[in-house]
């Protein structure tokens, strides 16, 4: 289906691939793209280009739209959550038929996979950190299907940024054993909450706790920060994701302070 879109798109713009050749040589119509598997490299980016830094907060917004965003909609709306995903699927694939506005569109496009699995995920299966992992790679296997075409690279890239960044998230809490807690907060009101956050925040404050914490963040912060090295915008794209997750993750520990 989504090839029969995307070839859709080309056949009604006859003049993409003549505007993409001029306008950014990293991209060509997806026609061409499809029938040739023939891509040419990204163009670089230098450090200092406004477009580049652009893609990176755009990164970092999109990472925090569905915690401040989806989170609460999901909660009492999950349907029109879900269903919502097919907008952002629209809206990424209609900015990626224009010339002008196709890098939005690819990394509108990435999002839109991380939006689906946070759908599905807190809408009916949030009881259950078990499946947190496998339902966030839903999109695993596209993204890596359009890599392995030179395709949809920054859309991509972020989202394996943003799934890296939820990994190793998950990983922190098996090993300080906060899924027990996990399963509790997402069975009581928001007045049951706050004690057990303060019951996990003393999980976090112990030196096994903090260690790991540590850990974390000087691997969130290596990668990310290694990514810009690239000096193209998908590595610009994937560093945000990545290093958006510090944030998101410090978000919820001064919560859990708070409470």
């Amino acid at each position: 289906m989504i090839n029969n879109t995307l070839s859709a798109y080309s056949a009604s713009n006859p003049s993409i691939d003549k505007d993409l050749r001029s306008t950014d040589p990293g991209h060509r119509s997806v026609k061409e793209l499809e029938s040739t598997l023939s891509f040419s490299p990204s163009p670089t980016l230098g450090i200092s280009s406004p477009q580049a830094w652009l893609v990176f907060a755009a990164a970092v917004f999109l990472v925090s739209v569905p915690v401040f965003v989806e989170a609460p909609m999901v909660r009492s709306l999950p349907t029109l959550s879900l269903a919502m995903t097919g907008f952002w699927l629209w809206l990424s694939f209609t900015l990626m038929s224009r010339p002008q506005t196709y890098l939005w569109g690819d990394l509108l496009l990435g999002f839109s996979w991380s939006w689906l699995a946070g759908s599905i995920y807190w809408g009916w299966l949030r009881w259950e950190p078990v499946w947190h992992l496998p339902v966030e790679s839903i999109g695993l296997p596209l993204a890596l299907w359009c890599l392995t075409r030179n395709w949809g690279k920054v859309g991509s890239w972020f989202y394996l940024g943003s799934l890296f960044g939820t990994f190793l998230t998950d990983v922190y809490f098996y090993l300080v054993d906060l899924m027990p807690y996990w399963r509790q907060i997402m069975r009581v009101d928001a007045d049951g909450a706050s004690q057990i956050l303060q019951n996990a925040l003393v999980q976090v404050e112990t030196p096994w706790g903090e260690a790991w914490a540590l850990v974390l963040a000087l691997t969130l912060l290596t990668v990310g920060i290694l990514s810009l090295g690239g000096k193209q915008r998908h590595w610009y794209a994937f560093s945000g994701a990545v290093l958006s997750t510090i944030l998101v993750d410090s978000l919820f520990l001064l919560a859990a302070a708070i409470a």
